[in-house]
């Protein structure tokens, strides 16, 4: 059986200046481990304009993006940092994964 995904794009606005490496490094390769959970970062860097990184994740329901976001807002660490946070869904399953 193929295993279908989404993908998830997270903007994130930070509230302190250089601290964009210590989320990317938190957030890096993040994935569930739970067995009912199918979700997985799969890519952060930091941007110019007005947000300061780019989160790419890949999941196969809406609740497994709910936790990816709801990681982003609500751990403690990154609650320091985190701002404020927009999420884009994809529109089509697996293209291109």
């Amino acid at each position: 059986m193929i295993a279908i995904y989404y993908r998830g794009y997270i903007l994130i606005r930070l509230k302190i200046i250089d601290s964009q490496w210590k989320v990317t490094e938190k957030l890096k390769d993040l994935k569930s481990n739970k067995l009912n959970e199918n979700w997985h970062i799969t890519y952060v860097t930091p941007i110019y304009g007005g947000w300061d990184l780019l989160v790419e994740c890949k999941f196969a329901t809406l609740e497994d993006l709910e936790k990816i976001v709801s990681f982003c807002r609500n751990d403690k660490e990154l609650m320091q940092w985190v701002e404020t946070t927009t999420t884009l869904i994809s529109t089509t399953k697996n293209y291109p994964f």
